[in-house]
């Protein structure tokens, strides 16, 4: 490159045979002495080193020699300025290229080396070469480097040390020198020429940005160095770093050319804290609607608090995506398990309240709350200090009054919780590999459409995704693998759970989870869980097993279908109903459970596929499909597929409405049930009255609410043989346990009978 040849910038000052008038005795600016008929300068016109040259007697301090032209400092270019000057006679000087750095508007850049080294004249008559190179950046073999806000300069020379010589000096070059640095003309912008320092102090973010600017599709190269951005910078143009960036966290660094966690891992030379600033980045820029990891494992040392990486916003509902890579949790303190303890009061009518909590300035956002009345998942969703009150997720179903609650503050890899509001955010082709010291993912309070895809979350100490409010809504979580930390543990000792929801419109779908305490437990209505696969069984014989899927709340409009529970079951409570009685509404409705298969092995007698555990009085099933579904024990047999969870109350069974259980298959299934239900009696005696016993075999030993046929099957008789063509009338609720029907003939027959009997109206 040089400015002169290709873009005819007129470097070189006039030779002193053209007049000293521009030859400035000063700084060289306008209105400075010239040495135009000077007593101390006269004009050689045939010297037989130089030709034509200036004669001039050192007679100041510092005598100076400026050209008054002003030569154009261009960002990116380097000058060399070189002068031959022999001694003639008095005494010997040094001499040093020297100049004033000019910016805008006519004014002095200041703070600015100004002078080369100096050359001491050492004999008379000698030719000596004195050269000095200025540029905007300090690189190697730069004197004066005058950064980005030097526009031009008056060059020329200084004369200093003793007084009285008398010197000859040729005519003054200037040339460029530019391609001394470029490593590749046509490719490459160096920061360092538009003024970066790279010391760690020095602010280069306008060095940043002019190099940017002049790239113009070039790349631009960071070289090695530490480079201070007090005001952060935006490239449009690729970027190179073999150096690395520091800067506040408020300020970001936008690669808009190249965008991806490589890129930023070498900007910063740190994995974790390129993340957080590539997460900034995603953020505040329009031109990507995703962060690709390429790749890249990422080794992390804490909790990545994701709304702290991002200070300037505090909510965000634009689509974002982070894929491609791996995030693992080194050994550190940070991922201890934090534990307070505190006491609070609950009143049901303020269902989602704890007030007058102690402590509560302690306890963070996000927590878990146990406590005696308090259901599974129960987390602190924001809290206020001043009022002394925390709001939770969830109501609990029977904690009236003041009791000590125990708040566990969960160390999660990936933290949204200090968002107010994020929407259509998603992460794609991760792992997330806790090794057993952190949670993976805590959502933020409020928020719809986080998705999850194509994701392993590899065991998490305590949770896998978590939500501690309304950050759940619509969530998608699709194709990923859920591998439990407890894996090696018997059932009864597991605590993990892979997935809580709080929201509405979930979908779950084509997942695989490994022996977590519960795979995931839904309390919002809709949800749609397809296709999971889900175990949790142990070694341990005629032993327990826990649920993999918890339902909460009594209306749900839930659907599960086509999914594989390997010794695991569904479990469908209302253990977060303040007021959990059942008074008015539709109580255990709108439930679909269908085409799963339900598999267990070497489990007590009394497990069952599908537990319905109502936390109050009065309850019944109303809307409740469950059809299609492959019921299998191995190793041993169970008693029920399905069964009612008595611990805190039973089902309201006179009150079941629109029930359907059937097309299910059972293999080492005791109790082969349906509703409908066909059963078939025979009377041996004739009798006027049929006692027909369902024998259990109705869902959920539930009583005899209806009967919609009876067939004869064969000859209905008097004892005598003689045929009656009858229709009986039929009692319902009959028997002890009210799951039998009673058959009213009008006289005493006998013969074989199908029932078609229902559990429902």
């Amino acid at each position: 490159m040089n400015k002169a040849i290709t873009e005819g910038v007129q470097l070189m000052p006039p030779a002193f045979a053209n007049g000293l008038d521009v030859w400035s005795s000063g700084d060289g600016t306008p209105g400075s002495d010239t040495y135009d008929s000077a007593a101390n300068a006269v004009l050689v016109p045939a010297d037989q080193d130089f030709g034509g040259c200036l004669e001039i007697q050192k007679t100041t301090s510092t005598t100076k020699l400026r050209y008054m032209g002003e030569i154009p400092l261009l960002p990116g270019c380097y000058l060399q300025i070189k002068a031959r000057i022999k001694a003639i006679s008095g005494n010997l000087p040094n001499v040093r290229i020297a100049g004033w750095a000019g910016g805008s508007g006519g004014g002095h850049v200041g703070g600015v080396t100004e002078v080369g080294p100096a050359t001491t004249l050492t004999s008379y008559g000698g030719v000596v070469e004195v050269t000095a190179i200025v540029g905007a950046g300090t690189r190697g073999g730069v004197d004066m480097a005058w950064g980005p806000n030097a526009l031009y300069g008056h060059f020329g020379l200084d004369l200093t040390g003793p007084n009285g010589g008398i010197l000859r000096i040729d005519d003054i070059e200037i040339t460029d020198v530019t391609n001394i640095y470029l490593r590749d003309m046509l490719s490459i912008v160096d920061v360092r020429d538009y003024g970066a320092v790279g010391d760690g102090v020095t602010n280069d973010s306008a060095a940043f940005e002019a190099a940017d600017q002049a790239a113009n599709g070039r790349r631009v190269l960071v070289p090695a160095g530490t480079y201070f951005l007090a005001s952060g910078a935006s490239f449009v143009s690729e970027v190179e770093f073999e150096g690395t960036v520091t800067m506040p966290t408020s300020q970001m660094l936008l690669l808009t050319k190249n965008f991806d966690l490589p890129s930023y891992i070498s900007a910063f030379g740190n994995e974790e804290l390129a993340f957080k600033k590539a997460f900034q980045a995603l953020i505040n820029n329009a031109d990507h609607e995703s962060l690709d990891m390429k790749g890249r494992k990422v080794a992390v040392t804490g909790p990545i608090d994701m709304a702290a990486a991002v200070p300037n916003r505090d909510s965000y509902a634009t689509r974002r995506v982070i894929r491609n890579g791996q995030l693992e949790a080194v050994s550190s303190s940070a991922w201890n398990t934090e534990t307070f303890t505190s006491t609070a009061t609950y009143n049901a009518n303020d269902a989602r309240k704890l007030t007058n909590v102690t402590n509560i300035a302690n306890i963070p956002v996000g927590a878990l709350v146990q406590g005696s009345g308090v259901g599974r998942e129960i987390y602190v969703r924001s809290k206020s200090v001043a009022a002394g009150e925390i709001t939770l997720n969830a109501p609990l179903y029977d904690a009236e009054g003041t009791q000590s609650y125990t708040f566990h503050s969960f160390k999660y890899m990936i933290d949204f919780t200090g968002f107010a509001k994020l929407e259509k955010f998603g992460m794609e082709d991760i792992e997330f590999q806790c090794n057993n010291r952190c949670s993976a993912i805590r959502l933020a309070e409020k928020g719809s459409v986080f998705s999850l895809q194509d994701c392993f979350i590899s065991r998490p100490k305590d949770r896998g995704i978590t939500s501690i409010g309304g950050g759940c809504q619509g969530m998608l979580i699709d194709r990923c693998q859920f591998l439990s930390s407890e894996d090696a543990l018997n059932v009864t000792q597991r605590s993990s759970i892979g997935v809580n929801v709080n929201a509405n419109d979930v979908k779950i779908r084509n997942c695989r989870a490994t022996r977590f305490k519960h795979f995931a437990l839904l309390s919002g209505d809709n949800s749609l869980v397809i296709g999971n696969h889900f175990f949790q069984g142990d070694a341990i014989a005629n032993g327990v097993r826990s649920a993999g899927i918890v339902v909460v709340g009594t209306y749900t409009s839930c659907t599960i279908t086509g999914n594989y529970a390997d010794n695991a079951y569904i479990e469908w409570t209302n253990e977060t109903d303040p007021t959990p009685d059942y008074v008015n509404g539709f109580s255990f409705s709108s439930m679909v459970i269908s085409d799963n298969i339900f598999l267990s092995g070497e489990v007590a007698s009394w497990f069952s596929y599908i537990v319905v555990k109502p936390y109050g009085t009065g309850h019944f099933l109303n809307g409740v499909t469950i059809t299609g579904n492959k019921f299998r024990s191995i190793n041993g047999t169970i008693d029920r597929a399905e069964r009612v969870d008595t611990s805190f109350a039973d089902l309201n069974y006179e009150r079941m409405k629109n029930v359907t259980f059937e097309g299910n298959t059972f293999h080492n299934v005791l109790a082969v049930t349906s509703s409908p239900l066909r059963v078939e009696h025979t009377q041996s005696t004739a009798a006027a009255t049929w006692t027909v016993p369902t024998s259990g075999r109705l869902p959920f030993e539930s009583f005899t609410r209806n009967v919609d046929s009876v067939i004869a099957i064969t000859p209905i008789t008097t004892s005598s043989g003689s045929r009656r063509y009858l229709s009986p009338h039929v009692d319902r609720l009959q028997g002890t346990n009210k799951d039998s029907v009673r058959l009213n003939w009008g006289e005493a027959v006998k013969g074989t009978v199908n029932c078609i009997v229902r559990m429902d109206k």
